[in-house]
């Protein structure tokens, strides 16, 4: 009962305590070390009553003073310090040691080098074309992904999530979109309707189109919980070609299919 109610007080104490002996209490204060990485708790403490003699029992002394164990506590002769544990001051008692409380690491997107997600995929309709002055469809697509391995030491699940889809139009342009897109198939919308992610050319050319991918990334370092991580992590895929043209219209008796040297043909 008292391993466990010092493993709690060790938890809830801040990153910047240090060497805290807690003499004042009417029971067995905890002793901390805390080196940013780790924190190092022991039971040592100061009874009073008992003229100031450490109380590693954690009991409440008896009446009269003297020392004393709870019923049901651990007599003193049986908790053994941990092996190899590096003695510390923390105060009059020099107590620390004998509890080691991992603190796990903060990641950065930095971190993430060896963690990459897949590049997304980019489309495009009409496919490979555009007409000036029109909206050409501009479709990417990315999916969630969980990829595991080694980080900071610690074994760990990492997961992007697409938050953001970023296209470059190849015309000085570009637009953040929370979307992918979707076909005019897939909305049920015709051939050359605006959509979220559509595009107008203003001139004839050929454009190199690309998409980056913004990725939240999330952290399970084993515990089942997932600690986000600040920033994104990006993949691009480039390379789109999308040719642009210009369509006129005219009235004509025949079709380019029966007339191919007609005009327009």
């Amino acid at each position: 009962m008292l391993d466990a109610l010092l493993l709690l007080v060790a938890l809830t104490l801040g990153p910047a305590v240090s060497g805290i002996c807690d003499s004042a209490s009417t029971l067995v204060g905890p002793c901390v070390s805390n080196s940013g990485s780790q924190v190092d708790l022991s039971a040592g403490g100061t009874v009073p009553g008992n003229g100031g003699a450490a109380n590693p029992g954690g009991g409440v002394p008896p009446a009269g003073g003297g020392t004393g164990t709870a019923p049901g506590a651990a007599q003193p002769d049986s908790v053994a310090p941990a092996e190899d544990a590096e003695e510390e001051d923390c105060g009059p008692l020099n107590r620390c040691g004998g509890y080691t409380v991992v603190m796990i690491p903060d990641v950065t997107v930095d971190d993430l080098a060896s963690f990459r997600p897949d590049r997304p995929t980019l489309s495009g309709e009409p496919a490979g074309f555009g007409v000036v002055g029109m909206p050409t469809n501009l479709v990417a697509t990315a999916s969630e992904q969980v990829l595991t391995g080694t980080l900071l030491d610690w074994d760990v699940t990492v997961r992007f999530t697409p938050s953001g889809y970023v296209f470059d139009h190849g015309d000085g342009t570009s637009a953040r979109h929370s979307t992918g897109g979707s076909t005019w198939a897939a909305s049920g919308a015709a051939q050359f309707t605006p959509t979220e992610t559509s595009h107008v050319y203003r001139a004839r050319g050929t454009y190199d189109v690309g998409v980056t991918v913004q990725y939240a990334a999330a952290v399970d370092f084993g515990d089942g919980r997932w600690r986000d991580v600040p920033g994104f992590v990006t993949a691009t895929t480039g390379g789109y070609g999308v040719r642009v043209v210009e369509v006129r219209t005219a009235l004509v008796e025949e079709t380019c299919a029966e007339d191919p040297g007609g005009p327009g043909c």
